[in-house]
């Protein structure tokens, strides 16, 4: 066991990993309710000696968290860019790297909301790379990647799948979690 794992197992989490190790993939989590899931997901991830970057809000990345960010694989986001979209951004990197594997939060933020972005299933779908559907249950304390998840070209009914996915996880601030479609 490395020391990612020993940490979870210290604070009573399992972790429940069977999907392969893609060369390139995204990570769809949720519940996404609080700022302890970035490190349980990091923590979770390494402890099956995986590397993933993630998406984060552009303000995050101030000094001196801003190089420690980027050096563990964080990408940025800026909400109001005008040049280019964050979707094309990442198929454009997706299609030039031979490794890449992103965590994203398809709530978008840590509050309670029904509509969920669909960036995600658009990178996924351009570049034919598989989703892995990854939960951070409480109730359980149990994070798991065992799902993958192939876009239809739908976002709207492939949306509904995986919101009924997550259903059945609980996040740290129940209240703070919707799977309700719109």
């Amino acid at each position: 066991m490395n020391l990612a794992g020993l940490i979870l197992k210290i604070a009573g989490w399992s972790v429940d990993v069977t999907v392969p190790d893609y060369p390139k993939a995204i990570i769809c989590v949720a519940p996404h309710t609080s700022n302890w899931d970035f490190i349980l997901g990091k923590l979770a991830y390494a402890s099956v000696s995986r590397k993933a970057g993630f998406l984060m809000k552009e303000s995050w990345f101030f000094w001196p968290l801003g190089p420690i960010f980027k050096s563990i694989g964080g990408v940025p986001v800026v909400r109001r860019n005008k040049t280019r979209s964050l979707v094309d951004y990442l198929v454009e990197k997706y299609k030039t790297c031979d490794r890449l594997t992103l965590a994203i939060t398809p709530e978008g933020t840590r509050s309670r909301t029904t509509k969920w972005h669909t960036g995600f299933l658009e990178i996924a779908r351009q570049t034919d790379i598989p989703i892995v559907l990854g939960a951070i249950d409480y109730k359980t304390h149990k994070i798991t990647l065992t799902d993958t998840f192939t876009p239809t070209g739908d976002n709207d009914t492939d949306m509904k799948v995986i919101k009924q996915y997550y259903s059945k996880f609980t996040g740290k601030n129940p209240k703070n979690f919707s799977s309700e479609t719109e």
